[in-house]
C-alpha cells in the first residue's frame, strides 16, 4: 500500500499541475469560446522564463539563489500573462465568432513560439525589436489622407511587409558579426531547472510514508492559487463582470460592461495561470520545446469532462486524470496486488504503460460523455438555455 499511497501523491500532483493549466483554459474558453492550442505553448514560456531566472540567480547562491523559485513563479505569471493580453488584443479579437479561424491562427502561433524557442538569439531580438518599432513607426507617421483612404488596410500590410524585411536583413547582418550575436539562448535540447535544497528531500511523513518535497508544494500551490481565482472571480469587480459575461455576453454588453476589456484580463488572466503551470512543470522534469504539447491534449479532455467554464468540475477532472495516469500507467496495481484474478492482470498490464494510460483515459471519457454529453457541471446562464 505504500507504492499505491506513492502513486497517489504522484497522480495529485500531476493532476495539480493539469488544474492549473486547465482552469485557465477553461476560463478562456468558456467566456470566449477560443480554442487556443497554444495554450501548452504558454506553459513551455513559463518553464522557459523559469529557466532563465534561475540562472540569473544562480551566480548569487546563498539564500538569493534558495529564493529563486518564487521569483520565477511571479515573472512566469507576469511574463505569459503579458503575452496573453498582447495576443488577445493583435490576433484573437479579429477572430470572435469565427471559430476554425481561431484554431488555425493558435495552432500557428504554437508552431511559431516552439520554434522561436529553438532558435531564438541576440541578433532574432535585436531584428524582431527593430520591425516591430520600424511597423509601428510606418504606420504612425502615415499622412492622415492615406489613413483614410479605401486602400488603407492594404498600404498598412505592406508597410509591415517591408519592415518584416528591414528585420530580416537585421539579424542576418547582425547575425554575421560574430557567435555572441547568432548563437541560440536555448537551443533545441532540454534544460533541467535545479529545485532550490528547502524543495528537495521530503517533508515529513505520514504512518511510516515519507512525503515528497516538490510533490506536496506543487499540490499546496495549486490550492492557494484556484483559492485566489475563486475569490477574483466570486469577490472582486472584474471577477463579478467575467462571471456575467460568461453567461450572457450581449446583456452584459448592454449594461455597460466593458466587455473588450473582460475578454483581455479573462485571457491574461487564463495565460499566466499557463505560466505557472509551466513553472511547476520544471520541478517534474526538464524543460524542452515541446513540452507543451504533452499537455494540451490532457487539458482539453480536463475541461470537456469536467464541463466548460465550471471551476469544479475542472478540480475534480484533473485529479481524477492525474491519478488515472499515474497509479495505471505506472503499473503499481500489479505490484501492489499480486494476487489479482489473471483475467484482471492481463487487462491491466495492457494499459500499464504511460501511453495506454492515456488509451484508457479517452476511453473513460467517451464512455462518459455518452450519459453526459454536457460534463459532469454544465454551465448555466439564459445563453446557454437558448
Amino acid at each position: 500500500m505504500d507504492l499505491i499511497f506513492s502513486q497517489l501523491l504522484d497522480g495529485l500532483s500531476i493532476g495539480a499541475v493539469l488544474l492549473l493549466a486547465a482552469t485557465g483554459l477553461a476560463i478562456v474558453f468558456g467566456l470566449m469560446g477560443v480554442i487556443n492550442l497554444a495554450h501548452g505553448e504558454f506553459m513551455m514560456i513559463g518553464a522557459y522564463v523559469t529557466f532563465v531566472v534561475q540562472n540569473i540567480f544562480r551566480p548569487l547562491g546563498g539564500f538569493a539563489f534558495e529564493s529563486y523559485y518564487i521569483i520565477a513563479l511571479i515573472a512566469s505569471f507576469l511574463v505569459t500573462a503579458i503575452f496573453g493580453v498582447v495576443l488577445e488584443k493583435t490576433l484573437i479579437r479579429r477572430l470572435y465568432g469565427r471559430p476554425l479561424e481561431t484554431l488555425l491562427a493558435t495552432w500557428g502561433i504554437s508552431l511559431i513560439l516552439i520554434q522561436f524557442v529553438r532558435s531564438v538569439s541576440l541578433a532574432m531580438v535585436i531584428g524582431i525589436a527593430v520591425t516591430a518599432l520600424l511597423g509601428w513607426a510606418l504606420q504612425k507617421f502615415l499622412p492622415l489622407p492615406l489613413k483614410q483612404a479605401s486602400f488603407a488596410s492594404y498600404l498598412k500590410g505592406v508597410l509591415w511587409t517591408v519592415a518584416g524585411i528591414v528585420g530580416l536583413i537585421v539579424i542576418s547582418t547582425t547575425a554575421s558579426i560574430g557567435r555572441f550575436f547568432s548563437n541560440p539562448w536555448f537551443g533545441p535540447r532540454n534544460l533541467d531547472v535545479t529545485p532550490p535544497k528547502w524543495l528537495q528531500g521530503t517533508w515529513g511523513s505520514i504512518a511510516g510514508i515519507e512525503l515528497p518535497g516538490i510533490r506536496i508544494f506543487i499540490i499546496i500551490l495549486s490550492a492557494l492559487l484556484i483559492a485566489a481565482v475563486v475569490w477574483f472571480l466570486t469577490k472582486s469587480v472584474w471577477g463579478v463582470r467575467i462571471r456575467a459575461v460568461t453567461q450572457n455576453r450581449e446583456m452584459s454588453n448592454c449594461l455597460g460592461i466593458p466587455t473588450d476589456s473582460v475578454d483581455s484580463i479573462t485571457f491574461g488572466i487564463g495565460s499566466g495561470l499557463a505560466g505557472v503551470a509551466g513553472c511547476a512543470i520544471t520541478l517534474l522534469g526538464s524543460v524542452g520545446p515541446n513540452l507543451g504539447g504533452s499537455y494540451i491534449v490532457s487539458c482539453f479532455m480536463v475541461i470537456v469532462l469536467g464541463g466548460v467554464g465550471n471551476l469544479l468540475g475542472t478540480i475534480i477532472a484533473s485529479m481524477m486524470l492525474g491519478i488515472i495516469q499515474s497509479i495505471i500507467g505506472s503499473g503499481s496495481l500489479l505490484i501492489a496486488f499480486p494476487d489479482m484474478p489473471n483475467s484482471l492482470r492481463s487487462v491491466v498490464e495492457f494499459f500499464a504503460t504511460t501511453s495506454m494510460s492515456y488509451v484508457l483515459v479517452f476511453i473513460f471519457i467517451i464512455a462518459f460523455l455518452q450519459f453526459k454529453p454536457t460534463g459532469m457541471f454544465p454551465q448555466k446562464g439564459r445563453s446557454v438555455e437558448a
